[in-house]
């Protein structure tokens, strides 16, 4: 609905501080302090995706994510207010695209549109993040090399909640356990900037070709 009422484009998707604007599918940048945008709902429903879901801040957030930690559970915090990010290839990130590809993947495309998709079934839009790495709801990784700088959440049983492009859902289990650490705070550091052995680099390289395609140029 959003790409129909905005000339095919993408809602941006924009990095760090950046993300804390309305013009982003979302803003805030979550972490383990008590900083405002943890909970503060009107990130969401004051940003480019309110409208089209009636301004509604808990489809923003999976009710299996009460994750906290100690800090905000002494402030009697029942949750925070995101649990979903979007597919760092997806949407315009700002200065990280200005030149028309995403200078973290530069060989690999960027979808701006709706119509550059050449599989939507394929793309996946919005995943469920693990809850430390969550912050600015960019969901980025390395599609080049099996390093994970970002990591999909693991709420439902080892699995994630992930829909794409087309508008299906999937619940995709992960296999390895670099992908699966406890959802704690601090616990998903052990797992990021690594170069998996083959045997643990499945779920990874899932992600890779799921996020994006290689650029024909």
């Amino acid at each position: 609905m959003y790409c129909d009422d905005n000339g095919g484009y993408f809602p941006y998707n924009l990095v760090g501080s950046n993300a804390d604007t309305n013009i982003n599918w979302a803003g805030g940048v979550l972490d383990w302090e008590a900083t405002p945008d943890n909970t503060n709902t009107t990130y969401l429903t004051g940003a480019a995706l309110g409208a089209y879901v009636a301004r509604s801040a808990e489809v923003f957030r999976c009710p299996s994510d009460t994750v906290l930690s100690g800090l905000q559970r002494s402030l009697g915090w029942a949750n925070r207010t995101r649990t979903y990010s979007m597919n760092a290839s997806i949407g315009d990130a700002g200065a990280v695209t200005q030149n028309g590809y995403n200078s973290n993947n530069p060989s690999y495309v960027q979808f701006f549109k709706y119509s550059s998709l050449p599989q939507p079934a394929q793309i996946f839009v919005f995943v469920e993040e693990h809850p430390d790495t969550i912050s600015d709801g960019y969901f980025l990784n390395k599609v080049y090399s099996d390093e994970w700088l970002r990591l999909p959440a693991s709420y439902h049983n080892g699995s994630a909640n992930i829909s794409f492009a087309d508008g299906h859902a999937e619940v995709h289990h992960w296999q390895d356990s670099w992908t699966t650490p406890p959802s704690l705070p601090d616990a998903a550091e052990p797992s990021l900037n690594t170069n998996l052995p083959a045997d643990q680099a499945g779920d990874i390289r899932w992600v890779a070709r799921h996020m994006t395609v290689k650029s024909p140029h």
